[in-house]
């Protein structure tokens, strides 16, 4: 189940993937000297959809946190015979679908 819920947390995954790689490298440190230096590694593109990209991470993050509480806290502790520690370790799993189109793009 817990791969399952890696196919969901797609989103969450990329928008910190697309954070941590695209939006904080930039050196954007003062924008309104054009012509300094430093301006050059700043990509407006990029600038312009952080925003964005932070409120999706935001809002599918909340959502993925709900899932994984739901199936691997809330469900197993229903059944008598099962607890939450077998399934909060195979919590692992969830990044498993992310990493393999990362690979499989980066090929």
């Amino acid at each position: 189940m817990n791969l399952a819920l890696g196919v969901p947390a797609i989103m969450p995954l990329y928008a910190t993937y697309w954070l941590l790689t695209k939006y904080l490298p930039m050196d954007c440190r003062d924008i309104r000297d054009m012509a300094g230096p430093d301006v050059r590694n700043c990509n407006f593109h990029t600038l312009d959809h952080a925003g964005p990209m932070m409120f999706l991470l935001a809002l599918t993050g909340a959502l993925l946190l709900a899932l994984v509480l739901a199936v691997d806290v809330l469900r197993p502790r229903s059944r008598d015979d099962d607890g939450p520690g077998r399934w909060l370790a195979t919590a692992v799993l969830i990044p498993v679908p992310f990493l393999v189109l990362l690979c499989l793009a980066k090929s």
